[in-house]
């Protein structure tokens, strides 16, 4: 068996002792943060995940929904009111300026309830699950960033199947993000998903947890 190993950099704290340790949970589309957080919830650390609180905020009828349908037109928004999230992504994916646009409509409102949420948490340490960490500019929200990473030929095998897009459509979704080797380059942990076995990928988060316990 292939002994457990994942990347993690010594770093001094400063963060206040009044609050929670703050672990952000970043990664390329389809590179396995979903099995990673859910295996932090499981030893029990507060997950407080921005795509969950994407889909509250752009709830039917909800105003980030309907300034989002006022920019990118109303077909976006499916018959019973909810977001059609796939062809809002169609629609940004490629076009920098749609992008953008979509980013400094939802990026603020999102980060605000992010931090509302962990202000709340009496936990030693939360894990703050954000896709786009990188692209957001917010790294001051972060005491230390843990990346889920995996190669990209198996980043791009995983995105066509998981979302049922051709190669094309997945090269330009990766492409929109932030390149691997800069969320690399500011990783303070890195926990490889296509090399780890389940099982190993949920005893590097053990390994993990146990680290942030003690900062």
């Amino acid at each position: 068996m292939r002994p457990v190993t994942f990347q993690s950099k010594e770093k001094p704290e400063n963060r206040s002792l009044k609050r929670a340790l703050r672990v952000v949970l970043t990664g390329g589309i389809a590179c396995g943060k979903t099995v990673i957080s859910d295996d932090f919830a499981a030893l029990g650390a507060p997950v407080y995940d921005t795509d969950l609180i994407s889909r509250k905020l752009t709830a039917p009828k909800s105003p980030l929904l309907a300034a989002m349908a006022a920019r990118f037109g109303q077909d976006i928004i499916a018959p019973d009111g909810s977001l059609r999230r796939r062809a809002l992504r169609e629609r940004v994916f490629g076009d920098q300026k749609a992008l953008a646009d979509l980013n400094a409509l939802t990026h603020p409102a999102i980060m605000k309830e992010l931090m509302d949420e962990a202000a709340c948490c009496t936990a030693p340490y939360c894990i703050l699950a954000i896709p786009l960490f990188f692209e957001s500019g917010r790294k001051d929200v972060a005491d230390r960033v843990l990346v889920a990473d995996c190669g990209e030929d198996a980043q791009l095998e995983r995105l066509k199947q998981r979302d049922g897009v051709d190669e094309a459509a997945a090269k330009r979704i990766i492409a929109s993000q932030t390149d691997r080797a800069t969320r690399l380059a500011g990783a303070d942990d890195v926990i490889r998903t296509d090399t780890l076995t389940l099982k190993e990928i949920k005893e590097a988060v053990i390994k993990l947890h146990k680290l942030y316990l003690t900062l």
